[in-house]
This record gives C-alpha cells, structure tokens and sequence, in this order.
C-alpha cells in the first residue's frame, strides 16, 4: 500500500466531479479497455493504490487527467495524447509528464518547453513538437494549466479548480485532497452542508469562518453538481 501522506485520494468518481469528466472514462484511461479486438492500454499506472481492483488516484493523477482531457478537448486524439506521454517521459524524465507546467497545444499538436542555454550563455525556452521531433516557434496557445501552483521543479503542487477569487483550493497535504477552504482547510461539502442546516451565519459561527467563505463554499458545490449533471 502506497504511503498516502500527502498524495490525496480519488476514486473515479470524486475526480469526475471535480473534474466534470464521466468517471467511466478516467477508468478507461488509468485501467486500460478493449474495443472489439483492439486493447487499448492505460494512460499511466496510477499512484495510489490500495491492493484490490479499484481504481483510485492521487493529486498528481487528477492533474494528468485534467490535461489529457483539455488535449481532448481541443482536438487532439487520445491516441497522440498517449503517445506524448510516452514520449514525453524521456524528454522531461518523469512517469506523469502532462502533469508539469512544461506542455503547450495549439489543437493539433502537442509541445514541451525545453529551457537551453545558447552560446551567449543566456537560456531560452523553445518548444520541441513531441511528434515532428523539430523545435516550432508560433502558433502556440497559453498555458493549459492556469489554476495550478506549481514548485521550483515544475510539478503541480495546488490546484484551483475554481479560480483564485473563489478561494477554494485542493491541496494534496490537507484534507486528502478534498476541496477546501483555503484559510481554514474546512472541506468546502462539510461547510455548504453546514450552511444548509444552520444558515449562513450559524455556518459561519460554527467553524470560524467568514460568512463570504460559506457563500463561496455554497457555490463552489453547487458548481459541482452542475458539472456533474451535464
């Protein structure tokens, strides 16, 4: 069993309603399928896992869900998502690249930042096309992952699902990695189910929170559900 200290855990559906992604599909991605005589093996090996069948996932497996789902959606197949991550891996040298502040996508194709140091000794950044193996200078769109915080070695470290006006945040070593407020680390679903047996002001009373952090709570679960529901 894999020491879960500051990992965070998932199951399918927890991430889906995070992530407004079916569970069946991250499933898909992180056990493997099989389409008639085709097998279509998983994305990655997840990092958390609990010695049965299950699929769970940690923090940085919610984050490589997220990005490989925004490559999706902007028209990238899930073929050549899979074939980056394998690339990728040489490139930057770890099992979930797609989780680093390190890719760039223009719709087509998919890219890696790779800092050099030229002959001046100033380093660049240049983005390497994973499939063309050449260096490509324009066309690229702004970073996927906007509402990540990530570390001095390009890793995801906090995620705001929401933005950072909503204050709500997850982050691997608190709660689990549940969505929290961010002040008090009091899981956003415990302050909105507070909110609905006792108000907002009596919420507020009762975990020693403002009453502007029990109305974004509010919110912040509601987002789910209408996430989940589309």
């Amino acid at each position: 069993m894999n020491n879960l200290i500051g990992v965070g855990v998932y199951t399918p559906a927890e991430a889906g309603r995070l992530l407004h992604i079916r569970p069946a599909k991250i499933s898909r991605w992180l056990r493997g399928h099989r389409i008639k005589k085709q097998n279509y093996p998983s994305l990655w090996t997840p990092e958390v896992n609990l010695g049965d069948e299950h699929v769970f996932l940690g923090f940085r497996d919610l984050m490589e869900v997220r990005v490989a789902d925004a490559f999706i959606r902007a028209g990238v197949s899930a073929q050549r998502v899979r074939a980056a991550i394998i690339l990728a891996r040489d490139v930057i040298g770890q099992e979930r690249p797609l989780s680093t502040n390190r890719f760039r996508t223009d719709g087509r194709e998919i890219f890696v930042s790779v800092i050099e140091t030229g002959e001046d000794g100033k380093e660049r950044e240049r983005l390497l096309n994973l499939f063309k193996r050449q260096y490509e200078f324009k066309g690229i769109i702004e970073p996927i992952l906007k509402t990540v915080d990530f570390g001095d070695d390009g890793n995801p470290l906090l995620w705001w699902p929401s933005g950072r006006r909503m204050n709500v945040v997850v982050d691997p070593s608190r709660a689990f990695g549940q969505p929290i407020e961010a002040a008090s680390s009091v899981p956003t679903v415990i302050l909105a189910a507070a909110a609905r047996q006792e108000g907002v002001s009596g919420a507020a009373r009762a975990y020693a929170v403002p009453e502007a952090a029990i109305r974004r709570a509010i919110e912040f679960e509601a987002s789910l559900e209408h996430g989940l529901a589309a």
